[in-house]
């Protein structure tokens, strides 16, 4: 098939270029298994650099937030501890659809070699591929709700539980049509309501996440291949240095006062391939090793 091209320019700025990378990916009726064509503008970089360039800043969104209003800031598709992201049970990005982007993307990045998704909950894994809810792992940590786990807190322990605490606990498991708690149920209503906060708030969310993973074929492939699941989904603490990494992590200078954009694409072109090529992470090895 034809390739599928892929513009970004380094001049816009980066509401616009998160704009336009959810404008590609929100495209129906896509084959995303097509050979993929990446170009930038304002620089000179051609080849398989480009394209890791540009997965890069798409999987860079995916795991940080999108920029689509510079007054409301950064927009999060995924929140919480590292190792323990669950999907934003933010409504609006629900109905907009961007968790199937999302999907879509992280599909679209493994496909053609680029960042994976890092430090998902392995509970969210176990449910996005199939597994029941009640018997996913869930982990404290999971939990991004600061006064969901301090009722988790209340309900851990043994001591009597004053009316305050009560009060507190039935704040939560009201509008989630959970009973209060009793002599007889605090373990059991203390395991629903951690079930409900991860993954019943999350169930549309990693509904629409599949729905993404499945549109670029990735979803059946791992499906059927559990235990290799990690490779889609690595842990954050098993994520090497790469390159591209570093690339990532660069501030680039915009000031035209400081340098023309001549001379900037002309640096920025010298410095990815310094890195890319891998004469940085010798370099940085040897260092360390001395």
């Amino acid at each position: 098939m034809e390739p599928l091209t892929f513009t970004l320019s380094l001049m816009d700025s980066e509401e616009e270029r998160d704009r336009a990378i959810i404008s590609l990916y929100k495209r129906p009726r896509v084959e995303w298994a097509r050979p993929l064509t990446c170009r930038l503008i304002g620089d000179s970089a051609i080849g398989e650099g480009v394209k890791r360039h540009v997965l890069s800043t798409v999987m860079g969104a995916v795991q940080s937030g999108f920029l689509l209003d510079e007054k409301k800031g950064r927009v999060l598709l995924f929140e919480g501890e590292s190792d323990h992201l669950i999907p934003s049970t933010s409504q609006e990005l629900l109905e907009g659809d961007l968790f199937v982007t999302a999907g879509r993307m992280v599909g679209h990045s493994f496909l053609n070699g680029g960042p994976c998704l890092t430090g998902l909950s392995t509970a969210i894994i176990h449910v996005l591929f199939g597994g029941s809810p009640e018997m996913a792992t869930i982990s404290l940590s999971d939990c991004v709700d600061q006064d969901v786990r301090d009722v988790l807190a209340l309900l851990e322990g043994t001591k009597d539980l004053s009316e305050d605490d009560k009060s507190q606990i039935i704040s939560v498991t009201l509008p989630w049509d959970l009973p209060g708690v009793t002599l007889n149920n605090r373990w059991w209503l203390r395991e629903k309501i951690l079930l409900h906060a991860v993954l019943g708030r999350t169930t549309q969310q990693v509904k629409q996440i599949r729905q993404g993973l499945k549109d670029t074929g990735v979803w059946e492939f791992f499906s059927s291949r559990p235990d290799d699941v990690q490779v889609l989904f690595p842990r954050a603490c098993n994520a090497e240095i790469t390159p591209q990494i570093i690339l990532d992590n660069i501030n680039w200078p915009r000031d035209e006062d400081i340098v023309s954009l001549e001379d900037h694409c002309r640096v920025m072109t010298f410095l990815r391939k310094f890195i890319e090529d891998g004469t940085l992470l010798l370099f940085w090895s040897k260092t360390r090793s001395m």
